[in-house]
């Protein structure tokens, strides 16, 4: 016979561990399946340079990074904002900081401590028998009478639950748990997954760089630069940062930044370009001026080090994309270190992007994260349709949608009875 349990959730990373919170506060005993030997794997690797949980922005503009998806997030964050994540994070014990970027960040910047309150939190709630974590359970789908399925180290395990709540991340950073290997096992089912894309990823460029170029210069950083869009599909786009010149493209803040609407374009056009002002603190007619300054026998890479403080890679970069006869006349040169044409052939493979786009569209969920088409099954985290760049606002909408989840199962639960 297959056993019965009440609540299963599939995925634990912060969506899934935070549906869990939620249910097991309220009493349940949930039991969380994972195909990984631990839980928040991916979550301690984005802490590994400071964990940035949120951001202390205003809710405006905190929702307008969800882009397309502002509305369906901004429902679940009204629920669980920046300041109640905080709030959480200090009944766990953990303070928080908010940096001079506006990021919020444990004072410790650790991801490691938050976990392991977190999970001693789950193991012993203050009510019921908390969460039983069950690790290396490969979710492979359901069984004819609907109940759950799993590969373990002990054989084909199926287990029937009362409410589920599906976890299970998006398609990047696979060798962590997030493969999107759940998608053809939703689409079987009938349930809508726009197609998953990378997001907040790197891209090649068109042609590829010079051997000359990416000998010298691919790992080092565009520093104190501007990138823009111009897009006839949506409106022009700005912003001052660094970004990294790699074997055979670029990656990097500033990229990762403008990820979405570059992969958008090359889908629609097959190649983006965006335009790089090495100079964005000094305007086009002060660099004109300077680069027509005579220059005597000095050479050009001189000049410009001695007139633009233009030298290294910044520098190389003309030199790389510039004929010799744009680079010699001051007018094209002005306007080439003002918005010099970078044009990029593919986004970097999904598995190498830091979160990914896609997933079950909101249209076939209910408000509570259930799946209309089966009922008493939610859907939580970055499996969901939705992007953002970072900043913290990927973990903030995953914490916020397994929130979300959890109080729609506990909601399901209760009108069973």
């Amino acid at each position: 016979m297959t056993p019965s349990i009440p609540v299963a959730v599939i995925g634990g990373g912060p969506a899934g561990l935070m549906a869990s919170h939620m249910l097991v506060e309220a009493g349940h005993t949930v039991h969380l399946f994972d195909a990984m030997p631990s839980v928040g794997r991916k979550f301690l690797l984005a802490g590994k340079g400071g964990l940035n949980l949120t951001h202390s922005e205003g809710a405006d503009t905190f929702s307008g990074r969800y882009g397309e998806r502002r509305d369906a997030i901004e429902q679940v964050l009204k629920d669980f904002d920046a300041n109640a994540l905080r709030e959480w994070a200090q009944g766990l014990g953990i303070e928080t900081f908010v940096g001079s970027s506006g990021r919020v960040f444990p004072k410790d910047m650790k991801a490691a401590p938050l976990l392991r309150a977190w999970l001693h939190r789950l193991r012993h709630p203050a009510q019921g028998a908390g969460v039983q974590f069950h690790m290396r359970h490969r979710w492979t789908g359901w069984g004819s009478d609907r109940s759950l399925q799993f590969d373990t180290p002990q054989g084909e395990i199926q287990v029937k639950a009362a409410a589920v709540v599906l976890a299970l991340g998006g398609g990047s950073w696979a060798r962590l748990g997030s493969n999107g290997a759940w998608v053809p096992l939703l689409a079987d089912k009938g349930v809508s997954v726009a197609q998953l894309l990378p997001s907040n990823c790197g891209f090649e460029v068109q042609c590829g760089w010079s051997e000359h170029f990416r000998s010298r210069f691919a790992g080092q950083a565009f520093k104190s630069v501007a990138i823009s869009l111009v897009s006839a599909a949506g409106p022009n786009w700005r912003r001052k940062g660094e970004f990294v010149a790699t074997e055979l493209g670029v990656e990097g803040s500033l990229v990762y930044a403008a990820s979405a609407a570059l992969r958008d374009e090359i889908i629609r056009s097959g190649s983006a370009t965006f335009q790089l002002d090495l100079l964005p603190d000094m305007s086009f007619d002060k660099v004109l001026q300077e680069v027509s300054h005579p220059r005597g026998s000095r050479s050009l890479s001189s000049h410009l080090k001695s007139r633009l403080s233009l030298d290294g890679i910044k520098a190389a970069i003309l030199h790389e994309l510039l004929n010799k006869s744009a680079i010699n006349d001051p007018v094209q040169l002005a306007v080439a270190i003002k918005a010099l044409p970078i044009t990029l052939q593919a986004a970097r493979p999904i598995d190498e992007a830091i979160s990914s786009a896609g997933g079950v569209l909101f249209e076939v969920l209910t408000q509570g994260l259930m799946l209309e088409q089966m009922p008493g099954v939610f859907c939580a985290g970055e499996m969901l349709d939705w992007e953002a760049p970072t900043g913290g606002y990927l973990l903030q909408a995953c914490f916020a949608t397994g929130r979300a989840a959890g109080r729609g199962a506990l909601q399901w639960l209760e009108s069973q009875v």
